[in-house]
């Protein structure tokens, strides 16, 4: 699991920092999660391939989250893409994008599929064998959703001494590390986890953008590999953080602690602090494992 921090910085860009956006790759899938004002440039920066990019998950329709969006849409136009792109986001999202290629006489050469959302319960948005992806309600000015990316079960793992010891004959292992009981050569039913092990863990990662304080999402990110929470303000501008329905990073850190995640990653700084290293402090006071969202830096669980 790769997360690649394209832009972590709230409200307006900086010359050395963009707004919200980011890439997670996840079991050969490659998600865009938010689409701040020069997302596309960020991609071209850091040599992410725009091709591998099919499902976009916008958290909310605040500038600083998706007004890199369209020019996106745009460019995989020129760039003839043929793949088709989904585009996941509160209802209101089309009408915007739509509006401007209409206007523009701009029509994407590629289908292009938009999923609208309105529920304020965690829902399952996306499925296939590999990937799940559930949204997080959040409690921020407008409608706003978090994202948990979460791993499937893989293959269990052959353990061969004890499958060549049952006697099954070669063309049942595909079955076994499916999870299927076999027959082995005498017609007798073998349990699959007597001759098998469990692969690798299933990895999971959380998004969490523009929220208050919000305890109620701890049962949906419960023992969630890595989260990413906003940390708009420090403990310091409380306050601030009440007024404009956003989190400091102690309260970040609190959640993190209640959900028993294995990673916290802050993001979303107010440009207001000359340095975001205080954050970290902050949320060490409360939770063990914190890392800061910085454009270009990667993340590896």
């Amino acid at each position: 699991m790769k997360l690649s921090i394209l832009g972590c910085y709230s409200a307006t860009p900086r010359t050395l920092n963009n707004t919200t956006s980011q890439v997670l790759e996840i079991n050969n899938h490659m998600f865009l999660i938010d689409c701040g004002e020069g997302t596309q440039v960020q991609l071209r920066k850091h040599k992410i391939k725009f091709n591998r990019i099919k499902h976009i998950f916008i958290s909310h329709l605040h500038g600083d989250h998706f007004f890199g969006l369209v020019g996106l849409i745009s460019t995989f136009r020129l760039l003839t893409r043929e793949t088709d792109l989904h585009i996941y986001g509160p209802k209101g999202i089309k009408e915007i994008v739509v509006l401007q290629m209409k206007l523009a006489d701009s029509w994407t050469n590629y289908n292009l599929y938009f999923h609208e959302l309105t529920s304020k319960e965690s829902e399952l948005i996306y499925e296939d064998d590999k990937v799940e992806v559930h949204t997080i309600p959040l409690n921020h000015r407008i409608y706003t959703n978090g994202y948990l990316f979460k791993e499937k079960e893989g293959l269990r793992k052959l353990k061969m001494n004890a499958v060549e010891d049952a006697n099954i004959n070669v063309a049942y292992y595909r079955k076994l590390t499916q999870g299927f009981d076999v027959e082995n050569e005498d017609g007798i039913l073998i349990d699959h986890k007597t001759v098998t092990k469990p692969g690798a863990k299933p990895k999971s990662y959380a998004f969490c953008s523009d929220t208050m304080y919000k305890e109620d999402i701890v049962p949906i990110i419960k023992d969630t590999d890595v989260l990413y929470h906003e940390s708009t303000f420090l403990d310091q501008h409380a306050h601030l953080a009440v007024k404009t329905k956003h989190s400091t990073a102690k309260e970040a850190a609190l959640i993190a602690k209640q959900a028993n995640i294995g990673t916290l990653i802050l993001g979303h700084y107010s440009t207001r602090y000359g340095t975001i290293n205080p954050f970290k402090d902050e949320a060490k006071t409360v939770f063990d494992t914190v890392e800061l969202a910085e454009d270009g830096k990667t993340f590896q669980f």
